[in-house]
């Protein structure tokens, strides 16, 4: 269990859902966590759980709408610590069905682009002069969607902005590449987590698991495993990936459940 010992890694929006699950296996794997996001009180949770399993931990309040916010973040993390090593692009807009285009306001754009988009890219920005001062460089891990993957009849917005992480992604990794900078992405599937378990309809579970290749839905730790491997120097020659951790949702042609119900192989 030191995959990522020692590093110092900072993971936004990791006061809940599938944030919590990346944090607690990077303070598993021996790295020392900041915990940020809005909420102070859970993120204080998460970080007394992950200190009360023996791992290492600390609060820093961030909001990713706010660029002195962010700054504030890298300045003291750096100032308590010394580096960054890692840092996990996953706080966004939890608001996934945004609408159709014709539905789809300026305000709502804007909203989700700042968080999900711009955030991601100013936490990046400022992150990048103290990974390029490390001389073990950095790895950035961004959480896209696979609302990236295709077209969808509502969540307009929030396609646009995760398909631009994908985007960023591959900027990143080849632009500071040579920094021993690595950038890659992981994708999420149907992930459900304590905080959004209760809002999921259970119709929408039904569709989205007749459709996924193994026998369950997605949970935090699915994802947090594959950020541990992005942020590990086991990843060390992998960059500008963008990996989908999704069950094999989107592996397959529309109609796989469609014929799995009727018994049949093919049309």
């Amino acid at each position: 269990m030191n995959r990522l010992q020692d590093k110092v890694a900072i993971i936004t929006g990791s006061t809940g859902g599938i944030g919590v699950g990346i944090a607690r296996l990077y303070a598993a794997e021996g790295a020392q966590v900041i915990v940020c996001g809005r909420r102070a009180e859970k993120g204080q949770a998460v970080v007394d759980a992950i200190t009360a399993e023996g791992g290492k931990a600390s609060f820093h309040a961030m909001d990713i709408t706010v660029p002195e916010s962010i700054e504030k973040l890298v300045e003291d993390t750096v100032n308590t610590y010394g580096r960054i090593d890692v840092l996990v692009n996953n706080a966004a807009n939890v608001g996934l069905k945004d609408g159709r285009m014709d539905e789809v306001t300026l305000e709502m754009w804007d909203d989700i682009f700042t968080s999900d988009i711009r955030g991601p890219f100013y936490v990046t920005k400022c992150v990048l002069p103290h990974m390029r001062k490390n001389p073990q460089g950095g790895s950035i891990v961004n959480i896209g969607s696979m609302a990236a993957c295709g077209g969808d009849l509502g969540a307009t917005a929030y396609a646009c902005a995760k398909a631009g992480v994908d985007a960023l992604t591959k900027s990143v990794a080849l632009q500071y590449g040579k920094d021993n900078i690595r950038c890659n992405c992981v994708r999420p599937g149907l992930i459900v987590t304590p905080d959004n378990e209760g809002r999921i309809p259970q119709v929408l579970k039904d569709i989205f698991l007749s459709n996924i290749m193994v026998n369950r839905y997605g949970c935090p730790e699915d994802i947090g495993h594959a950020c541990v491997y992005f942020g590990s120097d086991e990843s060390a020659y992998v960059s500008g990936q963008v990996i989908t951790v999704d069950g094999g949702l989107n592996s397959h042609v529309p109609t796989v459940a469609q014929f799995r119900a009727i018994g049949s192989r093919t049309w």
